[in-house]
């Protein structure tokens, strides 16, 4: 069964009292709902981090952090035996970045000086502060690369989702899930747009990379996990995969076992 622990529970490195941590959690390790008076950067060196607000679930796969500003309720889980980086942000330095939940892709100078602040026990001291300058400066600069699924507020389009949710490589069409929800087709399609801001096509793709994340992390090969997320072919897979994460599935699981 997956561990699940409170966020005061963690070893002592990862937890809110303290302004910067790493360790390894092992796949399923979840951190219940809390918030935090300073901001927060998590950045999973391996494995893959779901964080999830009110706002909706964020997924950074290795090459990315998530970044939760001060007052921001959000729980994490960790799929994969992770390699957690965790860098607490004062709330008066938080201001030069977006005021809502993101992932930001992490380049080679913002991953090393990430590894960096982490492994520093001097937080308190001017030079972790300029340390830390610079990771503030490669955050600003760094793409916001959200592999963000929002939360639904229309009833009808909660019951799709949560649909969906349940069995992400079901061919379900619109229609079909409408007649289940009690809705048309035409109204999904136009509150798909009006709440999340894109097609029902492109949610359900997000959600089945979410998925596939996960099957690559924990040694499926590129195949399995396209055809158990829904995918009829792998090379469809591989454009989908491409498109929203940016490298192929081969090259991020190849960097898996790399790491």
């Amino acid at each position: 069964m997956p561990q699940k622990r409170s966020y005061d529970a963690l070893p002592p490195k990862l937890t809110a009292k303290v302004s910067h941590g790493t360790g390894w959690l092992a796949h399923g390790f979840h951190i219940d709902a809390h918030s935090h008076d300073e901001g927060q950067l998590v950045y999973a060196a391996s494995g893959v981090l779901a964080t999830t607000t009110e706002r909706g679930t964020w997924v950074a796969p290795a090459n990315r952090a998530t970044w939760t500003p001060p007052g921001f309720a959000h729980s994490h889980r960790f799929y994969g035996l992770t390699e957690v980086h965790l860098v607490i942000i004062p709330a008066d330095v938080c201001g030069a970045l977006v005021e809502h939940p993101a992932v930001f892709t992490v380049k080679p100078l913002l991953r090393e000086v990430i590894i960096a602040l982490t492994a520093r026990d001097d937080a308190s001291s001017a030079a972790y502060e300029r340390l830390r300058a610079v990771m503030m400066d490669e955050l600003v600069e760094a793409p916001d690369e959200s592999l963000h699924l929002p939360e639904p507020r229309d009833d009808r389009l909660r019951a799709v989702t949560d649909l969906l949710r349940a069995d992400p490589a079901q061919p379900t069409t619109l229609a079909e899930l409408g007649r289940r929800s009690g809705a048309s087709a035409r109204t999904l399609s136009r509150l798909f747009q009006v709440e999340f801001g894109m097609s029902f096509h492109r949610w359900r793709t997000i959600l089945r990379i979410h998925h596939a994340l996960v099957h690559l992390t924990e040694g499926k090969s590129v195949t399995d996990t396209a055809m158990v997320c829904g995918w009829s072919n792998p090379a469809s897979f591989i454009e989908a995969f491409h498109g929203v994460v940016g490298q192929t599935p081969g090259s991020y699981r190849a960097g898996l076992v790399e790491k």
